[in-house]
């Protein structure tokens, strides 16, 4: 694989770690802190949002994150030709 390959590979794995590093501290942070008074006057589940968020929301959203990241990166390895065989 020639520099302009493992280049383009490596942007495209930092742009996609950048997004989901986007995405959680969005929720973990946005969600649980900085919105959590305007969540709050939302229920889910019998509970304030904000504080749902705050608690079992962003532990969600991570476990998700791992999954979308695995599949995500499975595809940009195949696009780039590094994929395991």
């Amino acid at each position: 694989m020639n520099k302009d390959k493992r280049l383009a590979y490596w942007r495209a794995n930092l742009r996609l770690v950048g997004i989901c590093l986007l995405v959680w501290f969005a929720v973990s942070f946005g969600a649980g802190v900085l919105f959590v008074e305007q969540l709050n006057t939302i229920r889910f589940a019998g509970f304030q949002l904000g504080f749902w968020f705050a608690q079992q929301g962003s532990i969600y959203v991570f476990v998700g994150l791992i999954f979308f990241y695995a599949w995500r990166m499975n595809r940009i390895d195949r696009d780039h030709d590094v994929h395991e065989e």
